[in-house]
C-alpha cells in the first residue's frame, strides 16, 4: 500500500488518478499511523513552500515524513514535495523545511526570462537510478515553478534542466526520489516514471517480506 499524504495540496488527484492508472493499490490519507506503516510514501504539492510546511506542521507530519525517510521507506516528492525536502526556503521569507536534503530552495532571477516557468522542458540524468528506466535521457516533462533547490551536494542530483540556468529536477539519495517537474501532467514518460516508482515500492517491500521470514525461521531454529 502507498500512502499519498492528504495535506490540501492542489494537484493530489491528479497524481492520485495517475498512480491508480500505474497500478498502484494506495490510500490518500494525512494519518501518520496510516502512512508510517505504508510500504511507500507520496507528497504531491503546488504552490509555496511556507503554507506547505505550515499544514505539516499542523498535522503532525513535519516530523513523521523525516522519519519515515530514515527508516527506509520508498518516498516520492513532487514539485513543492521536493522543495520541502530542503534544509530552508527564501519563498515569502526565509523559513525551515524538512531538513532532508542540503540546501535551499530559491526563485529564479529575473535574467532566466519568464518566471514562474510554465510547460515543457527537458529533464538529463546525471546518474543512473531505476527510477528512470524505460525513460530516455533528455525526455520532456511539464514544470510549473517560480523556484527551485539550490543544492551544494550533487551527489544528491540524478537529473538536471536548463531555464536560464542549470537546476536539479530530481533529486534521489536513499530511499527517496523527488522531481520539481509534474510527472502526472508529463504524458508517457511521467506515468513511466510512477510506474518505475510503484516498482520500487513493490521490491522494498518484497525484500522486507524475506528479511522477516528470514528472521522468523532463524529464531524458530
Amino acid at each position: 500500500m502507498i500512502a499519498v499524504i492528504d495535506y490540501g495540496a492542489g494537484n493530489l488527484r491528479s497524481a492520485v488518478r495517475a498512480l491508480q492508472h500505474v497500478g498502484a493499490d494506495l490510500v490518500v490519507t494525512d494519518d501518520p499511523a496510516l502512512i508510517t506503516g505504508a510500504a511507500g510514501v507520496v507528497l504531491p504539492g503546488v504552490g509555496a513552500t511556507r503554507d506547505t510546511m505550515q499544514e505539516l506542521e499542523r498535522r503532525g507530519l513535519a516530523t513523521i515524513i523525516p522519519q519515515i525517510i530514515a527508516a527506509g521507506t520508498p518516498f516520492l516528492g513532487i514539485c513543492v514535495g521536493m522543495q520541502v525536502l530542503a534544509q530552508t526556503s527564501e519563498e515569502w521569507s526565509d523559513h525551515a523545511c524538512l531538513g532532508v536534503a542540503p540546501g535551499a530552495v530559491r526563485r529564479f532571477p529575473a535574467e532566466v526570462g519568464k518566471v514562474p516557468q510554465i510547460g515543457w522542458n527537458q529533464v538529463c540524468f546525471t546518474t543512473e537510478h531505476p527510477i528512470f528506466a524505460g525513460i530516455p535521457n533528455g525526455a520532456d516533462f511539464y514544470f510549473v515553478h517560480s523556484f527551485y533547490v539550490d543544492t551544494p551536494d550533487e551527489r544528491y542530483v540524478a537529473g538536471r534542466t536548463e531555464y536560464g540556468l542549470s537546476f536539479p529536477s530530481v533529486l534521489a539519495f536513499g530511499s527517496v526520489v523527488a522531481t520539481q517537474f509534474h510527472p502526472e501532467k508529463s504524458g508517457r514518460w511521467g506515468l513511466a516514471l510512477l510506474r518505475n516508482f510503484v516498482r520500487l515500492v513493490a521490491a522494498h517491500d518484497a525484500g522486507n517480506g524475506e528479511r522477516l521470514a528470514e528472521t522468523a525461521a532463524a529464531k524458530a531454529s
